[in-house]
């Protein structure tokens, strides 16, 4: 029986497939339901974050999606591809280099959807929070191989984790939710039970998908590889031992796989950085640029474990910790490092139980757990690369699905080994979930504001720099300026180097003294302050210092030559032979905004160059049109329009004038394509004509003006009049209409003559031009129909004008004539 068993062991280490994990108890049919798990699960989730719906965007929101030209829809969706997460391209010295183009699409598209509504952006992030809560519980399942009970806890623990609040209820944390999404879908189709060979390769893309949400999922390409081997290790270790390589076919496969898709992945992040690391500050991470290793290294141990503490206990929660959040480790004594001893010995026997159960493989969860609790956290721990942040809670989402799993493995092992105990971890787990509910619940509505946040902030860590700093600006902008100092001032107190601290007390001093010496202590802790150069230069402007102002103006752009406050201020200082060069350079820093074509062009109309102007109106005009769906205080359209009305109206072209208002009016009223664009003008050119002709046909035949309709009696032309006396009549017609026409200054050379009738007519249009055109039949001076009898009908010019007014074909111009009148002057 034994030699039986050999032979069939043998049998399948020819086939090297990856052993069965243990089977574990079957539970009750209550529970067993799948459905009823993902239920209970996604209930848990949307009703513990129910009440973040009604928040504002504060926080990174407003840089990554309020001003974003990615995701307001400015930008192309080819440059969202090229730019980083907030909106700079990845080329420039300047950008963040955070690569996130699949999280900036899904703000683009609720951008298309909603606008910038808060509440559907807050809302979609709770949605994508329960679809990652369902798949923390398959995992647990499938992969963990938890107990089904075990696993409902684990995922219900995910799903209430204070820690959480940074990422669900910040709408700028959806990169980790989304990522976690996509990481926990990889590893579940990478090990899935299937004999099909595409489950790698989308499990693979599925990794690079996470990746293009947030950097850390590429980790789950390691973890897929380094928990495969754990469950090959027998048949790999029986390899061995028989020296048969070959019977690991199947499992060099699956590395080779992985490992050259991640090489190309990791190549291609690489290669956007572009050369250049991104440039963080003494302010954002302290301990980075502390000149001792030791010192380094103790500090971010302990920023390591405190993570872990947050994942056990998370009673203090901030959405910043720079700046004197977390001091520094410099001693060896500090008492702060017998945490860090102690979570490094936990993480010690943890790792020795796993690696010594890997030939029996008994405590699957606890391997899968400590993989997820400690590989995606390693890109933020400053081990291999600096990061711009001390401790940041949305960090912990992804690694908080290993935390939760070796919990609840760690009660399933109590629950099953200690009976008596039973009692105890029910309540225990119980009074856990409830008072994590209330937490979650109770730090959601700390984010309902940008000012509730800051305050909540503040109460947990006063210690806190920049907090102060960013209460002082709420206060500013509130005009609460004395309260805005004293926060400026505690938050000096506290980093003495704070230049923007400086720069921001210096704009809100009215004695010019004072606030020049902020400017200068902004500029001497920081010399590429560009603000402070800023402002000080506006300073020594309004003091009359000229010289010094320019100077400064020329300092920023020498700093940052993108900075166009300060090429729009030179020139209220630089003398006007140099304002064209400044305002060229502004158009072509700044392509697409209207303001300045609208500035430029007003230039060249004041020195007498019309025609250039009236260009760059136009451009104004139409980069207006274009940004339509960008929502604006200031009407851009209505501003550029009137402006190139006024220089079409100087030029004396008011037939563009015409189609220029028929063009804004069109895009007012909805009609964004040509073709409903092109039939609304020719609604308008068709009643402007008729109108034009039944002017003609009036002054013709009876110079008085009248706004009744003709007799037709009046019109007729008596049998008894001599050719003569006609050709008389036409004589004098045409010779005043020629006196006429030598008063303006353009002239329209088309002229129609009816020789059938012999009637000629010269009329003025309502623009400038003027135009000779004939009578047509329909305005005869002669109606045959009014002679035999049909003297009840209206006049033939009313009835055409009745009938073109109402077809359904092409809209009536009464209305629109009402919204086009524009103040000219």
């Amino acid at each position: 029986m034994c030699k039986s068993r050999n032979v069939t062991l043998r049998m399948r280490t020819l086939k090297m497939k990856r052993r069965a994990l243990p089977t574990v108890r079957e539970e009750p049919p209550r529970l067993n339901s799948d459905l009823v798990l993902y239920g209970i699960v996604t209930a848990a989730a949307v009703l513990s974050y129910f009440n973040s719906f009604n928040g504002e965007f504060v926080h990174d929101d407003i840089p990554a999606i309020v001003t974003n030209p990615d995701v307001i829809g400015t930008n192309s969706l080819r440059q969202v591809f090229d730019n980083d997460f907030w909106g700079t391209p990845m080329s420039d010295v300047n950008s963040h280099k955070s690569y996130r183009p699949l999280t900036s699409l899904s703000f683009r598209l609720n951008h298309a959807f909603s606008g910038l509504k808060p509440w559907w952006y807050h809302v979609s992030n709770v949605v994508l929070h329960a679809i990652c809560c369902a798949l923390v519980a398959s995992a647990c399942t499938s992969v963990a191989r938890l107990q089904r009970p075990f696993a409902l806890l684990a995922a219900l623990l995910f799903a209430v984790h204070p820690v959480h609040t940074e990422a669900v209820a910040g709408v700028v944390g959806r990169a980790d939710v989304l990522a976690c999404i996509l990481f926990l879908a990889s590893l579940l189709l990478y090990h899935r039970p299937s004999k099909n060979k595409k489950c790698v390769w989308l499990s693979i893309m599925l990794g690079a998908l996470s990746m293009l949400a947030k950097e850390t999922g590429l980790t789950i390409l390691l973890i897929n590889l380094v928990f495969d081997f754990y469950k090959c290790w027998p048949f790999m270790k029986k390899s061995l031992s028989s020296l048969e390589m070959g019977k690991c076919t199947r499992l060099t496969m699956r590395t080779l796989k992985v490992m050259l898709s991640t090489a190309l992945l990791v190549s291609f992040r690489l290669s956007l950085l572009h050369g250049a690391l991104p440039a963080f500050s003494n302010q954002d991470n302290p301990a980075a640029f502390h000149p001792s290793f030791f010192v380094r290294l103790m500090t971010f141990c302990y920023l390591a474990a405190f993570n872990w503490w947050l994942l056990l206990c998370p009673w203090t929660l901030s959405h910043d910790w720079q700046m004197s959040s977390v001091p520094i480790i410099t001693s060896a004594w500090d008492p702060r490092n017998l945490l860090t001893c102690a979570a490094l010995g936990a993480m010690l026997l943890l790792s020795y139980r796993c690696i010594a159960d890997m030939q029996v493989q008994r405590h699957t969860p606890a391997v899968i757990g400590l993989l997820i609790l400690v590989i995606p956290f390693v890109p933020a721990s400053n081990m291999l690369v600096t990061v711009g942040f001390v401790i940041a809670e949305r960090v912990l989402y992804i690694p908080s699905v290993g935390s939760v799993i070796v919990t609840a493995y760690g009660a399933q092992l109590m629950w099953c080994s200690k009976p008596g105990a039973k009692a105890f971890l029910a309540v225990g787990f119980a009074v856990l979930a409830a008072s994590s509910v209330a937490k979650t619940y109770r730090r959601n509505a700390d984010w309902r504001d940008r000012a509730t946040l800051l305050r909540a902030d503040l109460a947990t860590l006063p210690q806190n720099a920049k907090l102060h700093y960013n209460f002082g600006n709420v206060l500013r902008e509130t005009e609460q300026y004395d309260a805005a100092i004293q926060h400026y001032k505690e938050a000096i107190r506290l980093w003495p180097t704070y230049a923007s601290a400086h720069n921001n007390i210096g704009t809100i001093l009215s004695n010019v003294d004072n606030a020049e010496h902020h400017f200068l202590q902004a500029i001497k802790y920081n010399w590429r302050h560009v603000n402070a150069h800023y402002n000080l230069a506006k300073l020594y402007k309004k003091s009359g210092h000229t010289d010094l102002a320019i100077r400064m103006l020329e300092k920023c752009n020498w700093l940052q030559p993108r900075f166009i406050l300060a090429h729009l201020e030179l020139l209220t200082v630089k003398p006007e032979a140099e304002h064209p060069a400044i305002m060229y350079r502004v158009l072509q820093l700044e392509p697409e905004n209207w303001e300045h074509y609208v500035m430029y062009g007003r230039w060249l109309r004041n020195k007498g160059i019309p025609l250039v102007a009236s260009k760059l109106f136009i451009e104004a005009a139409r980069l207006s049109f274009k940004q339509c769906a960008v929502a604006r205080a200031v009407k851009s359209d209505l501003v550029s329009v009137r402006h190139a009305a006024l220089m079409y109206r100087s030029l004396g072209q008011k037939w563009r004038i015409l189609q220029l208002l028929t063009r804004w009016h069109t895009w007012h009223r909805g009609r964004y394509d040509a073709a409903a664009t092109h039939m609304y003008l020719r609604d308008w050119r068709l009643k402007m004509d008729l109108q034009a002709r039944i002017k003609i046909y009036s002054e013709a035949v009876n110079p008085t003006k009248s706004t009744t309709c003709f007799d037709h009696k009046q019109l007729s032309v008596e049998a008894t009049q001599s050719n003569d006396d006609r050709n008389q009549n036409k004589d004098e017609l045409v010779k005043n209409n020629k006196n006429k026409q030598s008063n303006h200054e353009s002239v329209v050379n088309d002229t129609e003559i009816d020789n059938k009738e012999n009637n000629v007519c010269v009329y003025k249009t309502r623009g400038t031009k003027t135009q000779n055109i004939s009578i047509p039949s329909q305005l005869k001076t002669i109606h045959n129909k009014s002679e035999t009898g049909l003297k009840a009908k209206t006049c033939s010019n009313n009835r055409k004008e009745k009938k073109v007014t109402k077809t359904n074909v092409i809209p009536s111009v009464d209305g629109p004539l009402e919204h086009v009148m524009i103040k000219m002057a």
